[in-house]
């Protein structure tokens, strides 16, 4: 039977993680999985739920320690984790967040668990390379999430060649710093499996928001990698922050155009590799994104072509980790035995923010609410999954759902689809243009999404709209030399602008699920899509977007008094 350590590092003394700013040492870490894996409970499954990545990490080999398998699931959404119990009835959730509340037995990974290290010889555990190291969800087609066996042999000799191709095993201590979570598989890959086979150390904090990136870059010794996504890459770009140098920058869960790849490299002053994989197959390809458009194959995959059930010829992947054949759902241009292109996906699969699923589950789901009679998800041919810029996008959504309010059918979608899903807009429609055999062709809902859109927003010219000038008092020192508009001048200046088109004052009592998703600089024009519902209260709710230059800048939700303040208001 082949076995495989839990670690690969040289020395019990080796650093494998940061942890507010303190080293943690391989030593401490085994200590630590070993004292958690005594304390979990006797279910086989564990959803782990841990936001913090070294308890993340932690409790991963926990629980292959204990020989129990990981759930790992698209979103944490009560609709995926009651399907989660139903895939596996004695599933507990690891947690580390006291106020987390997931409908399933819950265990608590909190500061009296750590482990107590012993000097003296270190004995690395040695795990079978047939153990089950986790399922890792995809959303499926059916609305039921679909389960991906993932070993502790593949996922390990995945790493390996990795960390080979990638030049980590070169002598030197790396540090990954990552702002993809580890749940998900490009994080689990490239920020624990790495760590864990590569010799590397991982940043414990999650690293978001521009200045956490610098922060967690900074508090770390080189070399050092950053571990990101096409949408953080780009915002980090546009936040005009300076940003600490790099030796590394990774990149997946989305394609990555070539300026954002180049600006991205100025930007850290290191080479950025862009990967190719899948949740089936694991990581399979990387390339030089700034330099090359050709892709080349990991040590030890094949690619072969096939003739498909259709007559379509189907790209298969084979050999080094992936243990059976695996049909890659993209279309593929082989070059040579080691180097293809890659077009594109071939069916309707999503990826936006780093996560994946796909119009059918989404469909599903939307259908699957009481009181919906029909509905779809729609994805404009202007913003899809093959943006190379990093914008995020935004799916539609058209319900038949006749005495459904809006707000009561977006919390119910809120329930079951991850945040990114979400449509924006929601629209409504009596019914939708089926065909006899009762398909949907994608052009006749391309032209009631356009009318309804239409009818919903009004023409684009007559959207309410600002622009903030230069000389606004609030761009003084924000960011000398790239300017950007403060966050919440753009808030003030959309209520304004807002009430102004509606022909009354707003009295705002309170704003919700306020996202800035882009900068905006002095000068652009601002644009402001709207949904207005009434509250209980008798005042309203209004979901609002804000848009500039094709891009989504900002969003959110107003909760409005139903009589507005008589004293008059200016924009600050």
């Amino acid at each position: 039977m082949t076995m495989l350590p839990i670690v690969a590092h040289a020395s019990p003394e080796d650093i494998i993680a940061w942890v507010h700013g303190r080293p943690v040492s391989v030593r401490q870490f085994l200590a630590d999985a070993s004292s958690l894996a005594d304390a979990l409970p006797a279910g086989r499954h564990v959803f782990n739920a841990c936001t913090d990545r070294y308890r993340f990490t932690v409790g991963l080999c926990a629980a292959l320690l204990a020989g129990k398998a990981t759930l790992l699931p698209p979103s944490h959404t009560p609709e995926m984790v009651r399907q989660l119990a139903d895939f596996a009835p004695d599933a507990f959730c690891l947690h580390d967040q006291p106020d987390a509340a997931f409908a399933m037995p819950a265990f608590h990974y909190h500061d009296g668990l750590r482990g107590a290290a012993t000097d003296g010889p270190v004995e690395i555990p040695q795990l079978a390379a047939t153990q089950v190291m986790a399922y890792v969800f995809t959303s499926g087609s059916t609305g039921t999430p679909v389960p991906h066996r993932k070993t502790w042999g593949a996922m390990a000799r995945c790493a390996q060649a990795a960390a080979q191709r990638l030049g980590l095993l070169d002598g030197r201590a790396w540090t990954l710093v990552g702002t993809v979570p580890p749940q998900h598989m490009f994080g689990l890959e490239a920020t624990v499996m790495l760590v864990l086979q590569g010799r590397a150390a991982l940043v414990a904090a999650p690293a978001f928001y521009p200045a956490d990136v610098r922060d967690a870059l900074a508090s770390v010794p080189a070399p050092r990698a950053l571990v990101s996504s096409p949408v953080h890459l780009r915002t980090l770009v546009q936040s005009g922050m300076a940003m600490p140098p790099a030796d590394l920058v990774l990149c997946a869960t989305a394609p990555l155009g070539r300026q954002l790849a180049g600006e991205t490299e100025a930007l850290f002053g290191a080479p950025l590799c862009e990967i190719y994989g899948s949740t089936e197959t694991g990581q399979i390809a990387t390339r030089h994104t700034a330099q090359a458009d050709a892709w080349t194959l990991v040590p030890g995959v094949r690619l072969q072509a096939r003739q498909g059930d259709g007559g379509d010829t189907e790209t298969w992947a084979e050999g080094g980790h992936i243990e059976q054949p695996v049909s890659l759902g993209d279309a593929i241009a082989p070059l040579d035995a080691g180097h293809f292109l890659l077009h594109g996906r071939k069916a309707d699969m999503l990826n936006i923010a780093g996560k994946r699923t796909s119009l059918a589950y989404l469909n599903h789901q939307l259908t699957a609410i009481d009181g919906v009679r029909d509905g779809a998800f729609f994805m404009p041919d202007d913003a899809h999954e093959g943006d190379t810029h990093g914008h995020v996008v935004r799916l539609v959504a058209v319900a038949v759902a006749p005495g459904v309010a809006p707000a009561q059918l977006q919390q119910a979608l809120r329930a079951r689809i991850d945040p990114a899903f979400l449509p924006r807009p929601l629209l409504f429609a009596d019914s939708l243009p089926r065909n006899a055999a009762g398909k949907l062709p994608r052009e006749a809902l391309a032209a009631l999404v356009a009318r309804l859109a239409g009818a919903h927003h009004g023409d684009s010219a007559a959207r309410p709209a600002f622009v903030i000038d230069a000389d606004h008092p609030a761009i003084a020192g924000h960011f000398p030399g790239h300017p950007i508009v403060p966050g919440v001048v753009l808030l003030d200046h959309a209520v304004l602008a807002l009430g102004a088109a509606l022909g009354r004052r707003l009295a705002v009592t309170q704003a919700g699920a306020i996202k800035f998703l882009s900068p905006v600089t002095p000068g652009e024009r601002v644009e402001i899509l709207h949904q207005a519902d009434a509250a209980a209260d008798g005042g309203e709710i209004i979901r609002f977007t804000l848009r500039s230059a094709g891009r989504d800048v900002a969003s959110g939700t107003l909760q409005v008094r139903g009589a507005a303040p008589q004293a008059g208001a200016s924009a600050c």
